[in-house]
């Protein structure tokens, strides 16, 4: 049980990282993907653009909300 314990962590340390937001959003371009490549809605090399740009705009969005949030919490320990 112990092994199956540590490769839990290992596994959630690996996919989810440091971020779940980051996380996140890969899983959601890559279902965006893979609904877009089901109904055959885009060539091979339009969907290899569009992935990569789903990918780096809600990294992106992650980045702006985690520094949104450090500039709160900031902006709370000087009052």
């Amino acid at each position: 049980m112990r092994y199956l314990k540590s490769f839990g962590h290992f596994l959630y340390d690996f996919i989810i990282g440091d971020d779940w937001k980051i996380a996140a959003g890969v899983a959601v371009a890559l279902a965006t993907l893979a609904v877009l490549v089901g109904e055959h809605a885009l060539s091979d090399r339009t969907l290899a653009v569009v992935g990569g740009l789903l990918i780096a705009a809600l990294f992106v969005v992650s980045l702006l909300v985690d520094v949104r949030l450090a500039d709160r919490r900031a902006a709370r320990r000087e009052e």
